[in-house]
């Protein structure tokens, strides 16, 4: 898997604004040329996050529509507790739960959950939370808790960025045939059924799968699933066509040689953890993949994290991945307002 030369970065640049009147927050960049994320910061001393976005969530839903991508720094977040009542105050809506999970995570308290466990040296690709299913978080919210030593950074693409890049000839097979994600649940090979459902009870397995237009079959006790998703999107408030699909994060390529090869040993390519097709079922091309993932490395933007921020992503507009790291990191993630495949709009 290719992986992204670390991009030097640039110095903020600050651009004053009053908001509501009151002067209270400003608004300006990391890196003037580049429009995300748009950085909200305390105008004065003393400035509660909380307060300010119960009476300004018009403005930064605003905001958000117009970036996709806005870091709240500088306000002081100290702890879990506070980063959800900013959930709350920002986003106006019930906190949604980590079900039908792709990748290890903790609860941690109430539904904030760990960032995704994976191996500190490795990077996780960009992606958008959930594309690989048929309903997603809309808003998506992570809280440097702590930041790592070194790396660790959460970097950010614009989806319809990506879009746009892809070669008209792929964009359309995706667009056309969609993505099917074919996953296997075996014991000791990736995440057990019960982790990703999160239940022990077969029959809410089922139900869950049946509402979700997800064909399942069960194999003793292991679990064979098979959905096809969306390609590409819409953005339901923009209108931009977005590259929305995990199709290059869930298929075979992306997995390192000795990783790939050990698991075609245990298992033929039909029995993998993970893979994707074309919704028809027909092979997607690896060189295909491998120009969709260098287009997400060209496009990333990189910074570094800082204790107490909060970044919020319109997920559909904005995706996101992981650097390595050293040392302690812990990052937390909250998701809201959950959108499906049923509301798009050609």
């Amino acid at each position: 898997m290719m992986k992204p030369a670390m991009k030097k970065l640039a110095p903020v640049a600050r651009k004053k604004v009053r908001i509501a009147g009151d002067g209270l927050v400003q608004t300006g960049s990391l890196n003037p040329d580049q429009p995300i994320p748009c950085v909200l910061r305390p105008g004065t001393d003393g400035v509660n996050l909380v307060s300010w976005a119960e009476k300004n969530r018009s403005f930064i839903d605003e905001k958000l529509t117009a970036h996709g991508a806005l870091l709240f720094r500088g306000f002081g977040v100290p702890n879990m507790d506070v980063f959800q009542e900013v959930i709350q105050a920002v986003s106006g809506s019930e906190m949604l739960e980590y079900t039908y999970r792709s990748t290890p995570r903790t609860q941690v308290q109430g539904r904030v959950y760990t960032s995704t466990e994976y191996p500190a040296d490795k990077w996780i690709p960009q992606h958008n939370e959930n594309a690989y299913s048929r309903s997603w978080p809309m808003k998506l919210f992570f809280y440097c808790e702590k930041a790592a030593e070194e790396g660790g950074m959460t970097p950010i693409t614009d989806s319809h960025l990506v879009y746009e890049r892809v070669p008209a000839e792929i964009r359309q097979r995706f667009a056309e045939k969609g993505v099917m994600y074919v996953r296997n649940y075996r014991t000791g090979i990736d995440l057990p059924w019960s982790n990703v459902f999160q239940t022990e009870d077969r029959s809410e397995v089922e139900e869950f799968c049946r509402q979700a237009g997800i064909e399942y079959e069960w194999n003793g006790d292991d679990l064979r699933t098979r959905q096809i998703c969306q390609g590409v999107a819409k953005h339901p408030k923009t209108g931009k066509m977005l590259w929305f699909n995990q199709a290059h994060l869930f298929h075979v390529s992306s997995l390192e040689p000795e990783v790939r090869e050990a698991l075609l040993e245990l298992t033929s390519e039909a029995g993998l953890p993970r893979n994707t097709y074309y919704g028809d079922g027909t092979p997607i091309d690896v060189a295909d993949l491998d120009v969709i993932r260098g287009i997400y490395d060209d496009l990333l933007i990189l910074f570094p994290w800082e204790e107490g921020d909060v970044l919020l992503l319109d997920n559909m507009a904005v995706a996101h991945g992981r650097t390595p790291f050293q040392g302690a990191r812990k990052i937390r993630v909250g998701m809201t307002e959950p959108f499906g495949a049923d509301k798009l709009t050609a």
